[in-house]
């Protein structure tokens, strides 16, 4: 938002992202999209199950969308998705046959009753996993459809694939794995990327797999 437009703004309520990491669907409304001028007005779109976020209506003005949350406005036959970039966060508008797709980080692994495993994902989401034959790993990512999450696809966090910056002075770049450096001491791990231009190295919880060859998603404006 525009520095100094405003004294106050809203702030995301509690919710599957963390505050300052999410914008509120009334900031998306109002403010990012335009659909309306005022709070009130937004408060009417949003109660009315206009605003879908994950293939699920959201009526709550302050509900915190996150990074790859896809937003569906029915009545425009828009869609979009959040996505890093250098402010932060953004929107790209996205095609309709993408709106039921979403790529999400396994962020740890849980063993529940039953001796049953639960991948627990960077937006709260949690999937049950019945196919013991496939091995997840912490920092893998899972293209699932929404809103049942069924896993359509599972992109292992290694040498080779296609990654996302999420974090960090390059966020947004789009980079291929060159190599994983584990540092064995408090550093955190390290991945080194290759861009268009040149070689970076970057943290390891700023790198987010997209691909294998090609981001399996629309991810920029190009």
């Amino acid at each position: 938002m525009p520095k100094k437009k405003t004294k106050w703004v809203v702030s995301p309520r509690p919710g599957p992202h963390k505050k300052f990491e999410s914008i509120p669907v009334l900031i998306i409304v109002r403010d990012l999209l335009k659909l309306v001028d005022t709070m009130n007005d937004a408060k009417k779109i949003v109660k009315t199950k206009n605003v879908l976020v994950d293939g699920k209506p959201r009526t709550d003005l302050r509900y915190p969308v996150g990074l790859f949350d896809v937003i569906d406005i029915p009545k425009e036959g828009k869609q979009y998705r959040v996505v890093p970039n250098k402010d932060g966060l953004g929107l790209i508008e996205i095609p309709k046959k993408e709106s039921n797709l979403k790529i999400c980080r396994i962020k740890d692994k849980t063993i529940i009753k039953g001796g049953q495993l639960q991948l627990n994902l960077h937006d709260g989401k949690n999937i049950l996993i019945k196919d013991k034959k496939e091995t997840y790993k912490t920092g893998d990512s899972l293209l699932i459809e929404l809103p049942s999450q069924k896993i359509v696809e599972h992109i292992n966090m290694e040498k080779g694939v296609v990654a996302i910056i999420i974090g960090g002075q390059n966020i947004g770049s789009i980079i291929n794995i060159k190599d994983i450096i584990t540092t064995k001491s408090r550093e955190p791990n390290k991945v080194l990327c290759k861009s268009e231009d040149r070689d970076f190295e970057a943290v390891m919880d700023y790198v987010y797999v997209v691909g294998k060859e090609k981001p399996l998603i629309k991810l920029t404006e190009k």
